[in-house]
């Protein structure tokens, strides 16, 4: 703050003084006001300057590219055109920066087309433009002009490489990273490590890190999150405490970010207790980390903490819920069984807080009404709903027809889903154990014989077990484990010690 206050007295003085009149401090002040953010004041200095150059122009697009104003930027450049003034690769530059945070390819292309026709394509112009192509989500065009660039800089193959990983082309994204020669940029880890959280790889993420570990390569905030993330898809509670334990040591500082992260991993790890110590450790809170709490008791069962905890964020606290906050505060009642507080917390979401509620806030709120038997209602519900629902909302209303037995219903909830998905394997066989528990047998048999004659099946769920810091995954009827014998051994044993015959027999299917 002193700087720029002594800034700000400067350039009083060079105004009052007449130096106002040179060049280069036309330069200075333009660049010194976009900087400080005072871009009213920088577009009337800039107004009242005669002979403006490119430098000066540039000045200002930049400013406006770096404060996250592409429309402003755009408007400068359109301007300076007017004016016959030609750009030079600064300008173009701040013009490839401006279309990628627009997500405007098609500008973005026509600057492209330019630069290769009236400029020398340097290697900064092609690092702007691979990034254009990456944000307007043109892996195709980013992956050409990436091949087609004779020298590269760790700028270019970590944009590459995030590009890939963005959009989910994880093997390319992988090979570009063991071909990439220098791999001591964190942000070249960091894009691989998100990219496999992404896709729900936590395992290979992990992995990655455990290499980045190897490397020596010194992991950054971004880093933890991302690992966290893993830890929190594939439950590995052990290795969240490891990498919490890491943090501590290397004494990086428990901002908003990390410790959301936290309370997220121990939440979906099931050590609630370990969630709400990080949640009070935090001297600094936003919206999200409320959220993550929220989120955590409720996924653990305890519906009236979240309750509490979302009361005091919106009442104590004065923080803004968004939809992610409802969902959290809406599980819990669901779990919890709270149908009172959950009517008026889905109500608050439109009233209060003029939150439109999406497709998982109706699920949710079908499921509460559902489970406590209150059906027609559930049913009302989806009907009042602004668009058509979807497969999550009539899932709700189906399983909930199957526990109240109520078949008439039940069967216009799984008409609707096979609507959605014909080929569903897993709503027939749920219809057909609806129609057992209700003694249809000959409505059961006759949803069996659609599943043979349409060769449906239903696809393998696949889960996955930390022992001793180590992740195991497996899937129904997995052959291919390469502790199958044991496993199937000690599945006999356990089946014989229960006592159960049809244990024996059927741990050929497992």
């Amino acid at each position: 703050m002193l700087l720029l206050n002594m800034g700000f007295e400067i350039l009083a003085h060079v105004m009052k003084m007449g130096h106002y009149e040179d060049r280069f401090v036309h330069n200075a002040c333009v660049h010194f006001l976009v900087c400080c953010g005072e871009f009213k004041v920088a577009e009337k200095v800039f107004g009242e300057i005669c002979v403006r150059d490119v430098v000066l122009w540039n000045s200002l697009i930049n400013g406006y590219v770096k404060s996250g104003r592409p429309c402003e930027a755009l408007r400068v450049f359109r301007d300076m055109r007017l004016e016959g003034i030609e750009p030079d690769e600064i300008t173009m530059i701040g013009m490839a920066l401006a279309c990628g945070q627009l997500r405007s390819l098609e500008l973005g292309m026509e600057f492209h087309r330019y630069v290769v026709k009236e400029m020398n394509f340097s290697l900064r112009l092609c690092n702007s433009f691979l990034d254009m192509y990456v944000k307007c989500g043109d892996i195709g065009k980013a992956k050409a002009l990436f091949g087609r660039m004779n020298e590269r800089t760790d700028v270019t193959w970590t944009t590459m490489i995030v590009g890939y990983a963005m959009f989910g082309f994880l093997q390319d994204a992988r090979k570009l990273f063991d071909e990439f020669p220098q791999k001591g940029n964190v942000v070249t880890w960091n894009a691989m490590i998100g990219g496999y959280v992404k896709a729900n790889c936590g395992k290979e993420a992990l992995a990655l890190f455990q290499e980045m570990q190897a490397m020596n390569i010194k992991p950054d905030e971004v880093t933890m999150v991302c690992c966290l993330s893993a830890c929190s898809q594939l439950g590995a509670l052990e290795i969240g405490c490891w990498i919490h334990h890491f943090i501590k040591i290397h004494n990086l500082s428990l901002n908003v970010s990390l410790g959301t992260a936290l309370i997220d991993m121990y939440a979906k790890c099931g050590n609630v207790e370990k969630a709400v110590q990080v949640f009070h450790e935090m001297t600094v809170k936003n919206a999200l980390t409320w959220t993550a709490m929220i989120g955590a008791l409720a996924l653990n069962g305890d519906a009236h903490n979240a309750l509490s905890h979302f009361r005091i964020m919106v009442d104590d606290v004065g923080l803004a819920p968004d939809d992610v906050t409802f969902l959290g505060v809406l599980l819990a009642c669901r779990h919890g069984g709270l149908v009172t507080e959950g009517r008026k917390v889905f109500a608050e979401m439109t009233s209060r807080f003029k939150i439109p509620p999406k497709s998982k806030h109706y699920s949710c709120m079908v499921d509460l009404l559902g489970r406590s038997g209150l059906l027609n209602e559930a049913q009302a519900l989806i009907t009042s709903m602004p668009s058509n629902a979807d497969a999550s909302v009539w899932g709700a209303l189906f399983s909930s027809c199957q526990t109240h037995r109520n078949i008439e219903l039940g069967e216009k909830a799984a008409l609707k889903l096979l609507q959605l998905d014909p080929d569903d394997s897993g709503i027939y066989v749920q219809l057909a154990n609806m129609y057992i528990e209700a003694n249809l047998w000959h409505k059961a048999r006759e949803v069996r014989k659609m599943i043979s004659e349409r060769g449906l099946e239903k696809t393998p769920g696949c889960s996955s077990i930390e022992v001793n810091g180590d992740i195991f995954e497996f899937t129904v009827r997995d052959g291919l484990h390469m502790q199958s014998d044991k496993i199937r051994e000690c599945l006999m044993q356990l089946a014989r010690q229960m006592g159960h015959q049809d244990c024996v027999l059927n741990i050929r299917l497992l």
